[in-house]
């Protein structure tokens, strides 16, 4: 990959690899931002009201997520791809089940995909950090620190009675 030319003081060996990094997760940040987006749109059931709330509250979060990543890729010399068609290609995300009505599976799907996307910005917090790049670390750290959150929040309708 050919970065564009910027002042900032990262060496184009540690840029090319840090906006690698980014760019792999804001490429799973759009495809969670999809997929909860159809739990969002599709869910069913006695919870519906709040699920459907949360999820739209969840993709909120997402949104600056992925924006903040992608920045964070452009300012450092690179290059996004963020259209639907590129991402798809190079998601790591398990698959969505697009069968999914009830609250509990959509529950369960979402959990699925931000405890994996949440694994992926930790492990991209280590990354930054041997490059060299605190303030890439720190981008991820915040994410990371929501992702968390966010878990927290759709799990405990996991262990719901009833």
């Amino acid at each position: 990959m050919s970065l564009h030319p910027t002042k900032i003081d990262l060496p184009e060996k540690t840029r090319t690899p840090v906006v690698d990094l980014l760019l792999a997760r804001m490429a799973d940040a759009i495809d969670l931002g999809t997929q909860i987006k159809q739990a969002h749109w599709t869910v069913k059931g006695h919870h519906f009201y709040s699920l459907h709330k949360l999820f739209d509250d969840i993709h909120d979060d997402v949104l600056e997520y992925t924006d903040t990543i992608a920045e964070r890729a452009v300012m450092l010399g690179g290059q996004t791809a963020g259209t639907v068609r590129a991402v798809a290609g190079t998601t790591a995300l398990p698959e969505y089940p697009l069968g999914a009505t009830s609250g509990r599976d959509h529950v369960a799907a979402v959990a699925t995909v931000l405890a994996t996307f949440g694994k992926s910005v930790r492990q991209g917090i280590d990354k930054a950090n041997e490059l060299g790049d605190a303030d890439t670390a720190d981008l991820f750290t915040g994410v990371s620190r929501g992702i968390d959150k966010w878990l927290w929040m759709v799990e405990s309708h996991l262990h719901e009675k009833g």
